[in-house]
């Protein structure tokens, strides 16, 4: 087991190394200067000059890159251009709202599915495997903003039930905090909750059809026994690995819910950082988000081993 972190471990360091070069490749081939176009075409030479120098756009990109890498080993990810001040401070900000974002998104997902898909592929062709089905279509079918935008509508506007946008602080409590929260977290996790419902289904179905699902109740455990000892467990393991690879759409989706409800988090950091070409923020911010997604399938993969010790012997 040790020996396979460390080679996971060492996998994480190559796949992030390659994926801060990628960023930055990218960044170096968009069109146009970053210096003109958040001064304007009107500004005068020397200022653009003043402000490529600030930007390290005078240096050879090799130079930036190592800079850029070296500094985040360090713990700077550098100043923003925007805001005049340092972009891990920014990151600490935001992440206060997007990370609790996240994690509550995954929560309901989770308890959403799991519970639906076991309940649909127990009584399968019934009307509860039918709703489950329509619930899952539906989800399936409808982007998470356009959820959010409904939410706005119905629960604020007409009900005023929760705040429309916005995130009072967690200075101001827990509960308005959460308030605030609900609502994205809800539309940001009834889409992923849809496709971990269909998964769940479909792992739950095929656990039941197995051999000693069938011996199990051959030798009289009862039907509720055998879902909770034998059938669920095994049907864990492959939704363990799509819950996994979905939390990079969480973080992803982050970024359009936050600002369909003007919450001052990661994704509307990266948003306004992308409108005003502060590319100092637009790469940590891309880097950090991709770093989450690694990281997060790393465990994910650690955790798959654990459910499944067959998978030791082939590592």
């Amino acid at each position: 087991m040790l020996r396979l972190i460390i080679s996971r471990l060492v996998s994480l360091a190559i796949t992030l190394l390659f994926v801060s070069l990628a960023i930055f490749l990218i960044l170096e081939v968009l069109p146009g200067d970053p210096a003109a176009i958040m001064l304007g075409t009107a500004a005068r030479e020397d200022t653009l000059a003043a402000l490529r120098q600030e930007m390290g756009l005078d240096q050879p990109a090799l130079i930036r890159y190592l800079e850029w890498v070296g500094g985040i080993l360090y713990g700077d990810l550098g100043t923003s251009i925007t805001y005049k001040m340092p972009v891990s401070t920014l990151v600490a900000e935001r992440m206060n709202v997007t990370l609790p974002l996240s994690l509550l998104a995954i929560l309901i997902s989770t308890v959403l599915a799991l519970p639906l898909g076991v309940a649909a592929a127990a009584r399968r062709d019934g009307p509860v495997d039918r709703a489950v089905l329509v619930f899952s279509q539906l989800g399936v079918a409808v982007p998470n903003f356009w959820i959010g935008l409904l939410f706005i509508l119905f629960f604020s506007t007409w009900l005023g039930w929760f705040p429309a946008g916005g995130f009072p602080g967690w200075g101001n409590g827990i509960g308005p905090a959460l308030q605030a929260l609900l609502l994205p977290a809800l539309a940001l996790a009834l889409p992923q909750a849809a496709v971990l419902t269909r998964v769940t289904r479909s792992a739950t179905l095929e656990v039941i059809g197995a051999d000693f699902v069938r011996t199990a109740r051959a030798k009289g455990v009862d039907r509720r026994s055998t879902l909770r000892r034998h059938v669920v467990p095994n049907a864990l393991i492959p939704v363990t690995t799509i819950l996994g690879l979905q939390l990079s759409f969480f973080f992803g989706g982050a970024i359009l819910v936050e600002n369909v409800f003007n919450l001052p988090g990661l994704g509307r950091l990266a948003y306004q950082a992308l409108s005003q070409r502060d590319l100092v923020v637009i790469k940590d911010i891309v880097l950090i988000f991709s770093g989450l997604v690694i990281v997060v399938n790393f465990l994910v993969d650690i955790g798959y081993t654990i459910l499944d010790p067959r998978l030791r012997s082939r590592t």
